[in-house]
């Protein structure tokens, strides 16, 4: 029963029943449980989960992963490295960075 449980919903309900609880009980109805015996503290903690409906927590686990599809390179043109790219381009003239309006007044 312990795998069909989810520890994330478990948690997520515990932790919002306990704020709320904060919030709708006051302090003085606390210190029953602080003058309690660890014996009797652990028989009423058990009779309250003995109320929980544990199908509210169950996990849904994940189905399968699809597998990746096949990459679709071009068989007639393979991969070409960046660096071999770089290093077969023209020289890079640098006139043409220039904006339009310098390049009207001949300016270099």
């Amino acid at each position: 029963m312990e795998n069909e449980i989810s520890g994330y919903y478990l948690a997520d309900e515990l932790s919002a029943t306990y704020r709320g609880m904060l919030i709708a009980i006051s302090e003085e109805n606390w210190v029953v449980f602080q003058q309690m015996t660890p014996h009797k503290f652990s028989t009423i903690l058990k009779k309250l989960a003995a109320k929980m409906k544990l199908y509210r927590f169950q996990k849904h686990p994940r189905g399968p992963k699809k597998p990746q599809p096949k990459r679709k390179g071009s068989k007639n043109t393979p991969h070409v490295s960046t660096v071999l790219m770089i290093a077969t381009m023209e020289p890079f003239d640098d006139r043409l960075m220039e904006p339009p309006w310098d390049r009207a007044n001949g300016a270099t």
